[in-house]
């Protein structure tokens, strides 16, 4: 079963929308949920994930927090970092063996190292180029599936990727598949989350 991971941006909506955004999604097929908020306080953050993580246990749902293990700790969730963050043994220390913690990796070497370190998953990408605040470069899928055949644990295509361009990763063995706007910026959040689970697990 692959799964539908949704990495948050709420600076389009009030807190209501956007909860209820999380929610429709969740209810639509989202296995994996992050909260990256790149604008916001650590406080701001702290006060929204518990608001999400209510959500997020009502349906059994992962949570994982971007690039902040301090808050994944205070929160009771998982962390998910990127190469310049915080190292994933120490984020396995802080957390404990039980924690979720993913992390990015482009390349064969990366994915490896993070896989040794302690990280549960990884994200590959970005396949496409993004309008996300984070910066990306473009990961080819040869180098995904590279990645894929390199380690033992689940990796998630992310960047760009939406409903129309998905196909991309047809026979690359992805996991899953991350996507941001695609869901968060849909009119019908519920139905489209629906629809992307459904297209993903044909891959």
């Amino acid at each position: 079963m692959k799964k539908l991971y949704l990495v948050t941006n709420s600076d389009k909506y009030d807190e209501e929308e956007f909860l209820q955004r999380i929610e429709d999604a969740l209810k639509g097929g989202v296995d994996i949920l992050q909260l990256r908020e790149k604008e916001k306080t650590d406080f701001e953050i702290l006060n929204l994930g518990k608001k999400v993580k209510k959500i997020c246990d009502e349906y059994k749902i992962p949570l994982l927090i971007d690039d902040k293990p301090h808050l994944a700790w205070a929160l009771g969730c998982g962390v998910h970092v990127g190469a310049d963050d915080f190292p994933i043994y120490l984020c396995r220390k802080l957390l404990g063996d039980k924690a979720l913690i993913g992390a990015t990796a482009k390349s064969v070497e990366a994915a490896k190292k993070a896989q040794e370190e302690g990280a549960n998953y990884l994200g590959v990408g970005a396949i496409f180029e993004t309008k996300t605040h984070v910066k990306t470069k473009r990961t080819s899928v040869e180098t995904f599936k590279e990645i894929k055949k390199s380690v033992d644990i689940d990796v998630y295509a992310i960047g760009g990727l939406n409903i129309d361009n998905v196909d991309i990763l047809k026979n690359s063995k992805a996991d899953g598949v991350c996507v941001v706007r695609a869901i968060m910026d849909a009119e019908d959040v519920y139905q489209t989350s629906l629809d992307l689970k459904k297209k993903i697990q044909e891959l």
